[in-house]
């Protein structure tokens, strides 16, 4: 299968217009091609969970009632800290599940957008990727979800785990263009994992909350 080489370039004000917290899917005939927004993964999260107070599991606030445990998606957090409501207060300082702080806001941690263009090749599809308000400089790898396994499965998105990983530039925008191996369909979806110890994880995601932070996510449409 080849391999597309990847492109990073500043997309300053691509990103108008997107809404974070609804797919946007626009078929193209004469390609097949489709585009869609990313949202929120805490937000979709929270929905396919039913959360009875949406919430995001991998990102954390301090909480002096918090006991130890372990949170929605087995991630489990120190004392006297939990997962960040969705509702905010959005000017908390955020931390990972050992209690380490992550250097910005959950405002911040929210704003992230993100668009895909998916447009089959053969039995593969191409995926052109392009975010804006990432973190500045942050490290970032493209994971599948693969929802109709239990429990849910995440490989690379380019199947091989050499194309799918990228840093976001000063100004946390990026441009990512990649091969997936198959295919995309209702059963899958592509997600962007954080990596806040600034290195990716090869086929792996990285430890869940703690050196890695599901941020925002594109479902295939049914």
């Amino acid at each position: 299968m080849p391999n597309l080489t990847r492109r990073m370039m500043l997309s300053a004000g691509a990103m108008a217009g997107i809404l974070p917290l609804a797919l946007h899917n626009a078929a193209h005939a004469a390609t097949g091609s489709m585009e869609l927004s990313f949202i929120l993964h805490a937000s979709f999260f929270s929905t396919e969970a039913h959360m009875p107070r949406p919430l995001d599991p991998h990102v954390f606030v301090k909480d002096a009632a918090a006991k130890a445990g372990i949170g929605p998606q087995n991630i489990r957090h120190v004392a006297g800290f939990r997962p960040a409501w969705v509702a905010g207060p959005f000017d908390a300082e955020l931390f990972n599940a050992q209690g380490k702080g992550l250097g910005f806001s959950l405002a911040d941690w929210f704003a992230a957008k993100g668009s895909v263009r998916i447009t089959p090749s053969g039995n593969d599809a191409r995926l052109d990727c392009r975010f804006t308000r990432l973190r500045p400089n942050g490290v970032y790898s493209l994971f599948e979800n693969h929802f109709d396994q239990k429990p849910i499965g995440f490989t690379p998105l380019d199947g091989a785990a050499r194309h799918n990983s990228f840093t976001a530039d000063a100004n946390g925008s990026a441009a990512i263009s990649l091969l997936s191996p198959q295919r995309l369909t209702h059963a899958n979806a592509v997600l962007l994992v954080y990596h806040s110890d600034n290195r990716n994880h090869g086929q792996q995601r990285g430890e869940i909350g703690v050196t890695a932070h599901h941020q925002i996510i594109a479902r295939i449409p049914a």
